[in-house]
């Protein structure tokens, strides 16, 4: 065999070689498996630096990991390196689309157009990916091209996914679009993981658990290293309260991607699935791993109020809340950043200081002013500033948003702040009305009567107090819970039927017997029923 013809099987065997291997990385960034793509594109790049492919696909795993930077760098690498190839043509229009300069980008994407002659399926796909999956998108833009893009290429998959995903996007309250675009991936390709998943997401969307679960299900079983099935159903399982299998779904997720990246994506999910004590050990582990940022200590200060098991949850949460506020930026800070480092003071026993931090959470717009009011209220009722309390509960109810809970601790507010009875007897009306069989806002409502009453001219406060007597049954007045506020009732009630112009001896037997059986060391009740 002569030189040239070695050269010529060299060339060929070495193509096909870096073709396989890029296919593979990609396939890693598709599969979440970022890390080792990295490994993969770097050593392409080291092999044929001057490959603007290498580079454009390069920056893709980056912007799929979340670091737009560097796949900033990566794509007009690819450019510096192989100006005249369309794919590098791309990349520079699209790092230049996500820096913010879509005029320079569209310019640029006319440009790879041209110079792939209209005819080459993939610079199309390439471009509207760009304008589906960055934050500033043209999904109209997207379509156009992609309708092309699929006559030319009918038979790819990728084309149909996008075109699925763009569709998706454009009319989120309507899936059958997208499910077309979908259903023609797996009429290519029966088995594609990726299809069967983003047909499963149209169905989870639609808050059809067992569909989706099924076709998550469905993806692992034909390809059981395809990451993203995995996070996909865990992510499903969070919605619909699946905790448990949720863990399962992120363990096997993480055996196939074990990175700090993914581990950081877990202990997300965790914390957003309000699995707060399962995230701090995460969190704490990604930590010490030299990976932090405030979203991190945000998650911690967040998760170590939470967590009731902490022992020392409030020391650790105030900790993590001083680290988050040294190194978050100040237009990056919400009003919950405040009203978590607040409810941890409270904790700790630093109320005043809580309230300070509630009410600089409640200053930074309306709607967190109207959301902390309760929490606001509750610590000022705490430190008997009940005017501010008052005034917390009545933007609530402003808004029309206060609770039974909240009318009943506001009624308690009128009675002990101000000594509004009146205002306080109306608050517990409102408990009444709402919750007709709290035995507990009868009371309140009976000790307001009282006091407008004290002299029981009246006797204003009898209906409470019988409406207390029938709400308790006879076997219950006796535990803990009812027994001294069903011998207040008692006691009203008998000396109503001994004084009030409805004398009843026998009702009043009856009253004083219950608090005697109650009590027997009650003098009142022994002096009424003649016990020694």
């Amino acid at each position: 065999m002569n030189t040239t013809k070695l050269v010529v099987i060299a060339i060929l065997f070495n193509t096909t070689l870096f073709g396989q291997t890029l296919k593979d990385a990609i396939n890693k960034t598709e599969n979440e498996r970022f890390a080792q793509a990295t490994i993969e594109f770097n050593k392409l790049i080291a092999t044929l630096p001057n490959n603007g492919s290498y580079h454009f696909y390069a920056g893709e795993n980056y912007f799929a990991k979340g670091e737009q930077d560097s796949a900033v760098a990566e794509w007009n690498k690819a450019y510096t390196v192989e100006p005249t190839a369309a794919i590098s043509i791309v990349s520079a229009g699209k790092a230049a689309w996500v820096s913010g300069d879509q005029a320079k980008a569209k310019i640029l994407f006319a440009q790879a157009l041209k110079v792939s002659k209209n005819k080459n399926a993939e610079i199309m796909r390439c471009i509207a990916a760009t304008y589906i999956t960055s934050e500033k998108k043209d999904l109209d833009e997207a379509i156009r091209i992609l309708t092309i893009a699929t006559k030319i290429d009918a038979k790819n998959e990728d084309g149909h996914l996008l075109m699925g995903d763009a569709l998706n996007l454009k009319t989120p309250g309507d899936g059958s679009p997208a499910i077309k675009s979908y259903n023609m991936v797996l009429t290519i390709n029966p088995k594609s993981p990726r299809g069967i998943v983003r047909t499963a997401k149209l169905y989870q969307r639609a808050k059809n658990y067992d569909l989706a679960n099924e076709k998550y299900k469905e993806a692992q079983s034909i390809d059981s290293t395809y990451a993203p099935a995995y996070r996909e159903n865990a992510e499903l399982n969070m919605m619909f309260n699946q905790s448990k299998k949720a863990i399962e779904n992120w363990k096997k997720y993480l055996s196939l991607n074990n990175t700090l990246e993914s581990r950081y994506r877990y202990a997300t999910a965790l914390f957003n699935g309000k699995q707060y004590c399962e995230a701090i050990p995460e969190l704490l582990d990604i930590q010490k791993n030299s990976f932090n940022n405030f979203y991190i200590e945000r998650m911690l200060t967040y998760s170590y109020y939470e967590c009731a098991t902490i022992t020392d949850g409030a020391v650790q949460g105030l900790k993590s809340s001083a680290a988050f506020f040294a190194i978050v930026p100040a237009e990056k800070v919400i009003y919950l950043d405040y009203k978590y480092k607040g409810l941890l003071l409270s904790k700790n026993g630093q109320d005043s200081l809580a309230i300070i931090e509630i009410e600089k959470a409640s200053m930074l717009n309306a709607n967190a002013a109207v959301d902390l009011a309760s929490d606001l209220a509750k610590l000022c009722s705490k430190t008997k500033q009940y005017d501010k309390a008052i005034a917390a509960y009545e933007l609530k109810i402003s808004k029309d948003k206060l609770t039974v809970a909240e009318y009943f601790d506001l009624g308690k507010a009128y009675y002990f702040g101000p000594k509004n009875y009146i205002a306080a007897d109306s608050a517990f009306s409102k408990v009444n009305k709402l919750s007709s069989k709290y035995v507990g806002g009868y009371l309140w409502m009976a000790r307001t009567k009282l006091m407008q009453d004290p002299t029981k001219a009246q006797w204003l406060a009898f209906d409470a107090y019988n409406t207390i007597l029938t709400l308790v049954p006879a076997e219950e007045r006796a535990t803990d819970k009812t027994k001294n506020t069903v011998i207040e009732a008692c006691k009203y009630l008998g000396d109503y039927y001994v004084n009030s112009p409805a004398k009843n001896a026998e009702k009043a037997k009856e009253c004083w017997t219950i608090v005697h059986t109650l009590n027997p060391d009650d003098k009142q009740a022994k002096a009424f029923l003649g016990i020694k």
